[in-house]
């Protein structure tokens, strides 16, 4: 093609130019709540909710009352709990004895042995009883209380096993409730998750560790996994990021755009958006040469309407055709027909 052709065609031509580390525009994301940060708390025993002492959007500490139950349960396994102690305790006076009288050869062995085995037992639903009583929100020393003859009735506190917020109450006082019945959800709220919906064009050139920024939020983070199933309705990859700087601006179930830094390989480039063509499957761009343009096929890394990120068999130095490809591909592809 001579340069006159090229004139009449509108044909315009544009450097290779070093590709940026982004993404480009916004990928659209979701704010989440890392899985490891979120509690459930139930209810430990069947009973009434007396009252509800916190409520949504409440920060909590640890070990801080979120609900008092009412729960004859709770009376029952104290009642156990006594009950299992003082037999370990005669069966354990027992063994003692029959030591001392086993070992001065005044009873048999046997007796020995089965008193140790009997002690061994009560010991052990002992300790059950006092593990169900623990499971049960009773720290030790409303178990000393308990085993000193101190009455410590049938309320029972739920308690926030870790220091955060209230993001869901799920249960109303005068409220009946079983065993493991959910009370609240409490979450911590930083860092937080991303999970971005990136284009499958820009899987090569993700990776954990890259950088990701919200800039209408001015909070940032990493890529700390990238999805390898892809989306059948959108053929998008899920990418999940970690957000540390400026997550207090974040809120869980929020949708956001994100930037996301993109691997830089020493064979990328960046062409105006109006450079790319495609021919079924295969993604090109015309180089100009000493006699007209050749049709170089490359791998689109990113694409955003403006620019595309690509790479593929090339200098670093050509010219590609960014004004006029419309006019060059339709003669290219009759070239092809009439060969």
């Amino acid at each position: 093609m001579t340069a006159r052709q090229s004139q009449a065609l509108g044909i315009e031509t544009a450097p290779l130019a070093a590709s940026t580390a982004t993404s480009g525009s916004g990928l659209p994301a979701q704010v989440v709540i890392p899985n490891h940060q979120v509690r459930v708390i139930s209810a430990p025993l069947p009973g009434m909710v007396e009252s509800l002492e916190a409520v949504v959007n409440q920060p909590v500490k640890k070990g801080q009352a979120l609900a008092r139950l009412q729960s004859p349960a709770l009376a029952e396994l104290q009642r156990d709990f006594l009950q299992a102690t003082l037999q370990s305790q005669l069966a354990q006076n027992t063994l003692s004895r029959d030591e001392k009288l086993f070992k001065d050869g005044i009873v048999a062995e046997s007796r020995y042995l089965a008193s140790r085995s009997n002690a061994t037992v009560l010991a052990a639903m002992a300790s059950e009883k006092r593990q169900a009583l623990r499971l049960a929100g009773m720290n030790d020393d409303a178990l000393r209380k308990l085993q000193s003859g101190q009455a410590i009735g049938s309320a029972l506190e739920v308690l926030s096993p870790i220091e955060g917020v209230v993001m869901e109450q799920m249960v109303a006082p005068g409220q009946r409730v079983e065993a493991a019945t959910p009370l609240f959800r409490v979450a911590i709220l930083s860092p937080l998750w991303l999970e971005i919906q990136a284009p499958l064009a820009q899987a090569g050139a993700l990776q954990a560790g890259a950088s990701v920024r919200v800039p209408a939020l001015n909070a940032s983070g990493k890529v700390i996994s990238v999805g390898r199933a892809v989306a059948e309705a959108n053929q998008t990859i899920m990418v999940r990021a970690e957000i540390r700087e400026g997550a207090a601006s974040l809120r869980p179930g929020q949708f956001v755009e994100a930037v996301l830094g993109l691997a830089v390989a020493a064979r990328q480039w960046s062409v105006p958006g109006s450079a790319l063509v495609r021919a079924g499957r295969q993604a090109y761009v015309f180089v100009q040469t000493p006699s007209g343009y050749h049709p170089q096929p490359v791998q689109v890394l990113a694409e955003t309407p403006d620019a595309v990120t690509i790479t593929g068999e090339l200098r670093g130095d050509e010219k590609v055709v960014a004004k006029g490809t419309v006019a060059l591909k339709a003669a290219w592809q009759g070239l092809g027909g009439g060969e």
